[in-house]
């Protein structure tokens, strides 16, 4: 399965896909990424290898989905379940190299997957947990139209400083408020 949007694309994972994945998330064992995406829980790096006994975890996962753009995978882009018989699911992107950072990319990824979900999910909720040193996933988010839900003040310690936990949400009568009145403004 695949959704597009000119040049960006969000796609199940096949094994085709499986070094590169490698490269990105499990070559470094301090990569640059991390740094921004829950820095404060460890990552290990692993072997290739290693990496290929966890294949049946990617390969055609309805959770975890490729972000491309122009053909180059950049990244991932998952949900998971925070509590599955009230449909309460939460989602999470990594564009796991520098370079593509600050270009509306995540942005455009995290549309086309949230729609995807709304439309396959009978859920009435999707959000998004972040952290208050990443202010460039909160600003994504509010873009989308989520909306700050909570707040927890000062549990996350990364380099001798604590900061917040951020909950993040939208509805989906909000997602298709939101969604169509920027469709709306697009065609004037």
């Amino acid at each position: 399965m695949q959704y597009t949007d000119n040049n960006l694309s969000i796609r199940t994972i096949e094994e085709k896909d499986l070094p590169r994945l490698w490269e990105l998330i499990f070559k470094e064992e301090k990569p640059e990424w991390k740094k921004w995406d829950a820095p404060y829980f460890p990552h290990q790096a692993k072997s290739y290898e290693a990496f290929l006994t966890e294949q049946a975890h990617w390969i055609n996962s309805e959770k975890y989905w490729a972000v491309e753009l122009d053909g180059h995978i950049l990244g991932t882009i998952s949900y998971y379940w925070e509590q599955q018989p009230s449909c309460w699911l939460e989602i999470g992107i990594v564009l796991h190299e520098a370079a593509s950072w600050g270009k509306g990319i995540g942005t455009r990824a995290l549309k086309l997957w949230i729609n995807h979900l709304f439309n396959q999910l009978p859920l009435v909720r999707i959000g998004l947990t972040t952290w208050s040193g990443n202010m460039r996933m909160i600003r994504v988010a509010e873009k989308l139209g989520m909306q700050m839900e909570a707040r927890i003040r000062k549990v996350r310690y990364y380099q001798g400083e604590y900061y917040d936990s951020i909950r993040m949400g939208m509805l989906r009568e909000e997602w298709e408020q939101h969604h169509y009145s920027t469709r709306r403004q697009v065609l004037k």
